[in-house]
């Protein structure tokens, strides 16, 4: 275990228990019942909490106090939490994390509703942060305003290309892609704002920015191969749900350009096919092809370069050190 998930497990509860408290408003008790109640238990289920305490982390790695920017990094998790009830009624999704998604556990009106007020928190959070000052405060939420925009955007190219049923996509369209939907809110704008409460540098912050932008692309790589090949996912309900859906995963994309099996990749990825046998069938054809290989090879070499950049910027501490280790766990975790 790395001491990057060693520090996620010792803090993620107490950061939980801070979530929580923004979950129990409410003039009345079916405000609770219908909106918060379901926000909070989505929220309980949103995984290991890396993206506001890699905020934290940010903030103590350039010499500020990590409790003032809770509020920031929290606005950040708020946002994950949308994105994700959101995501899940986009893509028709099932479960979410071996739990059923709130539009099917709570119905589609109720799921839109908790992720657009999980959406307003995002700026509600820090907007009455009494710890910022006002400068702060416009700097963070101009960051925050980018991260929306451009996670936005690279859901509408996942979604275009999926309605579109495109496959005519290039190595450099999917990083596009996956640079916008995933690594600026995990990894670019929770370390950036980090830094900013921090008082770090502008130097700092670009430094912290340009190295979670290249762990988080890589996060997403990883979670691409993961869904093919993962051991711990292969037990779980949504275990290659990327080829079901067709996912335009950089495996996907480079087989497709490289497999001399192309069409008959291209017909299990159109056909949202949810049998196994097709499914081992199409990893096949991306193994062969050394897709998979390029994968993990381009996600690692990502995570080299980052991290030999922010060793070389930033002072020695534990709060960098454990960035560094932040993003080997990126590149080796196996669920």
């Amino acid at each position: 275990m790395t001491a990057f998930e060693l520090y996620i497990k010792r803090r993620a509860k107490g950061f939980d228990r801070y979530l929580a408290g923004f979950f129990t408003n409410g003039e009345n008790s079916d405000m609770q019942r219908y909106l918060y109640a379901p926000l909070q238990r989505f929220s309980d289920n949103a995984g290991k909490r890396h993206r506001p305490l890699i905020c934290l982390l940010a903030c103590e790695a350039v010499g500020g106090d990590p409790e003032l920017a809770r509020p920031s990094a929290a606005a950040i998790e708020h946002f994950h939490t949308a994105a994700l009830v959101h995501d899940d009624i986009e893509d028709s999704s099932l479960t979410r994390r071996d739990q059923p998604c709130m539009h099917i556990a709570e119905g589609l009106g109720i799921a839109i509703n908790a992720g657009d007020l999980a959406l307003s928190l995002v700026t509600g959070t820090v907007l009455k942060d009494a710890g910022l000052d006002d400068r702060t405060k416009l700097r963070v939420l101009q960051e925050l305003v980018d991260m929306t925009a451009r996670t936005i955007e690279g859901q509408a190219l996942d979604i275009g290309w999926a309605r579109d049923d495109r496959f005519d996509l290039t190595v450099d369209d999917y990083l596009v892609m996956a640079n916008h939907k995933t690594a600026f809110y995990s990894g670019a704008i929770p370390l950036a704002v980090g830094a900013i409460v921090g008082g770090g540098t502008d130097e700092q912050v670009e430094l912290l920015r340009s190295f979670g932008m290249a762990a988080g692309l890589a996060f997403q790589i990883q979670d691409d191969v993961l869904n093919l090949v993962g051991t711990k996912e292969s037990t779980k309900k949504d275990f290659r749900s990327d080829l079901t859906e067709g996912k335009r995963t950089l495996v996907a994309i480079h087989a497709l350009a490289h497999s001399p099996r192309r069409e008959r990749l291209l017909e299990i990825l159109s056909a949202h096919t949810t049998d196994a046998a097709a499914l081992e069938e199409a990893v096949s054809i991306m193994r062969e092809a050394g897709s998979i290989d390029y994968a993990r090879s381009y996600a690692e070499q990502l995570i080299l370069d980052a991290k030999s950049r922010l060793a070389e910027g930033l002072p020695k501490s534990g709060a960098r050190d454990l960035l560094l280790s932040m993003a080997d766990f990126f590149v080796e975790r196996s669920s």
